[in-house]
């Protein structure tokens, strides 16, 4: 261990005693956590220590005063990611993603401090009474992230712009085939059938529906959405597409409690995660309600595979207010509570993983332009963002849950063949279809 390096200013014996106690403080925590790979940590008072069994790849971090260490021993849930976007905490060898990998992948085989078992068991008590997101803060919640800059989102998602868990059929599969992919996925689970009425709450940028619009002629297609800036996109992105397309499309900002009528078929993408524990029953209730009696819905949604939990307090206050991850068991009671019958049940197992990678190295690589938009403590925290959830779903318990439900149980084929038949057909068509949705993302992107 080295000595402590000189600080510009001079330390007082009150200080020098405190810096020692908190040093010594992360360094019992840090042995106690990492065991294998090579982490060498510099403290505010200079020492130097490192952890692990140095294999892997080296990674060095620093920290640049006492309280920014303590902060981090006492809740690095919600601290560490304020740390770095202030610039409190360095990567200094390596990147953020490998810091945050070694210590999810290591605390595995650990057990937590007895204060941050204390802070996480409170949490998890109290998640139901921060998440009733009523319409005016679901709304509220949703312009958070989604109504930012759209060309921020331009910088890392695929041209139509997918901002869930793309389908990896292959290790060497494209993000942009991947996420084709998962809308045939999708499509081949919904049995769509021509002169369908289809519904698709928290219908994003559009992409989906103008897909799911392809394989219903006759039909229509409402997608809606609370984010005006996706609204106002996925609305030009239709009166832009040349020769219109085989089912009426339409987006509309609405909220999904104020939905009226029937149809066909339902899907849900990525939203399910900000409807809030609270509101899962008014939220399966109104989807029954919407779905007529032969119909078919499918939910794609972020869960945990163990227990139920809590939101990282940190991804609650600057990416996703209101958020939750739920378990299986908080979902199916639920489904069930409704009158709806859950007929599959598929879970995506670190595809998510993969497609956060693709995102975050393509984010890295165009830093300079987001810094243009916003400024380096915004870069920081996107980066925490997509570091921490993709590390978070190699190593931790998240995974993607695809539900599909009816109200009859003979409108889906008795075996899962008709999935893999309907994705063949729908491949063989994969030029035309890249043509028509391109065309609307030519004129709007770039």
């Amino acid at each position: 261990m080295s000595k402590p390096q000189a600080e510009n200013r001079p330390r007082g014996k009150g200080s020098a005693v405190f810096s020692s106690l908190v040093d010594w403080c992360l360094k019992r925590a840090l042995s106690s956590i990492v065991t294998r790979g090579a982490l060498t940590v510099t403290t505010a008072s200079g020492r130097v220590f490192t952890f692990g069994d140095g294999t892997g790849e080296p990674v060095h971090v620093r920290f640049t005063d006492d309280r920014a260490q303590w902060a981090l021993l006492i809740d690095a849930d919600k601290r560490l990611g304020e740390l770095y976007m202030d610039g409190r905490f360095i990567v200094k060898r390596g990147s953020l993603y490998d810091f945050v990998a070694m210590m999810l992948r290591e605390a595995q085989n650990s057990t937590h401090p007895l204060i941050a078992r204390v802070i996480d068991h409170a949490r998890t008590k109290l998640r139901i009474f921060r998440h009733r997101n009523l319409p005016g803060r679901s709304r509220a919640n949703v312009a958070h992230h989604y109504d930012l800059d759209g060309r921020l989102y331009e910088l890392f998602l695929d041209p139509d712009r997918q901002y869930s868990c793309a389908y990896f059929e292959h290790a060497d599969q494209s993000l942009e085939e991947a996420q084709i992919a998962k809308k045939r996925h999708l499509a081949a689970k919904l049995v769509i059938e021509p002169d369908n009425s289809i519904l698709d709450i928290g219908c994003g940028w559009g992409g989906l529906a103008l897909h799911l619009a392809e394989h219903a002629p006759g039909g229509y297609v409402l997608g809606v959405t609370l984010s005006e800036e996706q609204h106002a996109y996925a609305s030009k992105r239709v009166a832009d597409t040349a020769g219109g397309t085989p089912a009426e499309v339409q987006f509309a900002l609405r909220d999904y409690r104020s939905l009226t009528g029937r149809f066909d078929r339902i899907v849900s993408v990525g939203m399910f995660e900000h409807v809030g524990l609270a509101s899962y029953r008014t939220f399966f209730r109104k989807c029954a309600e919407l779905l007529e009696d032969d119909g078919i819905m499918v939910l794609h949604t972020i869960g945990c595979s163990a227990t139920p939990g809590f939101t990282t307090p940190w991804l609650d206050k600057y990416i996703f207010p209101g958020g939750y991850i739920p378990a299986l068991s908080e979902i199916v009671p639920e489904i069930e509570a409704a009158g709806l019958a859950i007929t599959d049940v598929e879970v995506l197992r670190l595809h998510y993983a993969k497609t956060l990678e693709s995102w975050r190295a393509r984010f890295l690589a165009r830093w300079p332009e987001a810094a243009q938009l916003y400024d380096e403590r915004f870069c920081r925290m996107w980066e925490y963002y997509l570091s921490t959830a993709e590390a978070a779903f190699r190593y931790e318990d998240l995974v993607v849950f695809q539900i599909q439900m009816a109200k009859r149980n003979d409108v889906i084929p008795l075996t899962r063949n008709y999935i893999a038949d309907h994705e063949g057909r729908s491949a063989s068509k994969i030029d035309v279809e890249g043509s028509v949705e391109g065309k609307a993302d030519n004129i709007l992107i770039g």
